[in-house]
């Protein structure tokens, strides 16, 4: 009988490219992936503990997987397990791998349903690149890992606790990772992990390992996941300009006050950010930047918080994630005087949300008549027979549009169609709609 099992992920696009690649272990084992709702003999919950907000999540996540499991097997994994582990061994009811031993979850729990003894993984268990290639499971992007743990320190921030000190993958797996992604069929290839732009190997810097993904063999365009903008230096700039790099940047700015970002132990100012924002807008008017905001840190002033405002609204970020300031026990901001209160916290993520609306408009609208390589995520049938197509535009933003019949849905999926953006949508996410003019 072929063992099934399902996936509920929490967090960042690391820890979804992992699940994505355990995924792909267990298929690979003989193992049937099937949806979170569905009978299965094994839940995997792949947990976040970077706000308070993601440890309730991480605790709600693993109550329906248990409600849902029966007589199965529940394994808890990620942050949230590393940051809580004294807490879930007292609980008793999951079976808990650390995070520095995910990778290894399909060979531990495919042993345990043979009737070895499923024992905890020790230290020596660590991989963080014992990845396989993910195959397309559950998205048409390919996910590559370079990069694991971090050695900033940012006051705020559990995830050097839990994910421990920064490690980096050699730039020779990762050039042959993002091969064997083009080979797969992946158009697009994604450089994750938790502080990319610190990835060093051998004398070899971030720039480095971008050029040298950008000259791997295949047929790709490439994509950065978030990156740190203190290492984003002139060779790396110059590499956006490349014909394969997708004009888009996720760039964590957390707040526009010089008083906050030096209390947050941030290793930038907020006119750099601005500066290198101003840099890469100059080289392409259309460039996409997006960022991490955090309201309500201890100490923000209301003319703190007006400086992140006035920063945001200049640079016109094409999308801002807005998180209220969370106290982690074992941080320094945990222990800082000026803790705002919750009610204001609260009060100045609905503004940075409603400006991130605007920005996000605005940018979107900046982009009709411009011709766009959309690869094609998702496609249905519309009444007259014909396709209706959404994918992600170079940019990184969602643009619809239809196909006259004559190719079936799984045809055009994860193909690059050549896209005249010629309208934009209603709401607070809109897609760009368009007209295809040809297809790769």
């Amino acid at each position: 009988m072929t063992r099934r099992v399902a996936f509920k992920t929490l967090g960042c696009k690391l820890n979804q490219s992992e699940t994505e690649s355990i995924a792909t272990a267990f298929r690979g084992l003989g193992w049937t992936v099937v949806e979170p709702g569905d009978p299965a003999d094994v839940i995997v919950v792949n947990t976040c503990t970077v706000t308070n907000t993601a440890d309730r999540k991480s605790r709600s996540a693993m109550n329906r997987a248990l409600r849902r499991a029966g007589e199965g097997l529940v394994v808890m994994t990620g942050c949230y397990v590393d940051g809580h582990r004294e807490a879930l061994e007292a609980d008793g009811r999951t079976y808990l791998v650390p995070g520095a031993a995910k990778s290894r979850i399909p060979q531990l729990v495919d042993a345990h349903f043979r009737g070895e003894l499923l024992g905890a993984p020790e230290a020596e268990l660590r991989d963080p690149f014992g990845y396989p290639l993910a195959e397309r499971v559950f998205r048409t992007r390919g996910m590559v890992k370079i990069q694991d743990g971090c050695d900033n320190y940012c006051t705020y921030c559990i995830i050097p606790f839990v994910r421990g000190r920064a490690v980096s993958r050699p730039l020779r797996d990762v050039v042959k990772a993002v091969e064997d992604a083009a080979a797969s069929g992946y158009r697009e290839v994604v450089l994750t992990g938790v502080n990319m732009s610190r990835w060093h190997h051998e004398g070899s810097d971030f720039a480095d390992l971008v050029g040298a993904c950008l000259d791997a063999r295949g047929e790709f365009r490439l994509r950065l996941g978030s990156v740190e903008p203190d290492r984003i230096d002139d060779g790396l700039l110059d590499l956006m300009d490349h014909p394969r790099m997708t004009p888009h940047m996720h760039l964590c700015l957390q707040s526009g006050s010089e008083r906050i970002l030096l209390a947050m132990r941030r290793q930038y100012t907020a006119a750099e950010f601005a500066a290198l924002a101003t840099v890469l807008r100059r080289r392409n008017p259309m460039f996409n930047l997006t960022t991490d905001v955090i309201v309500g840190f201890p100490g923000e002033t209301e003319e703190d918080f007006q400086a992140t405002l006035e920063l945001c609204a200049e640079i016109g970020f094409g999308h801002i994630h807005t998180f209220p300031y969370s106290r982690r026990e074992g941080t320094r901001a945990d222990r800082m005087d000026g803790q705002v209160p919750s009610a204001v916290k609260k009060a100045r993520a609905e503004t940075v949300r409603r400006l991130s609306e605007a920005t996000k408009r605005r940018y979107r609208e900046s982009l009709l008549g411009s011709r766009q390589e959309v690869l094609v995520e998702q496609a249905e049938r519309d009444a007259d027979g014909g396709l209706l197509l959404r994918g992600l535009a170079g940019p990184y933003v969602p643009v619809r549009f239809s196909q006259p019949a004559g190719l079936s849905p799984e045809e055009v999926r994860n193909t690059v169609f050549r896209v005249r953006i010629d309208g934009i949508e209603k709401g607070e996410d809109p897609n760009l709609r368009g007209l295809p003019e040809s297809a790769t």
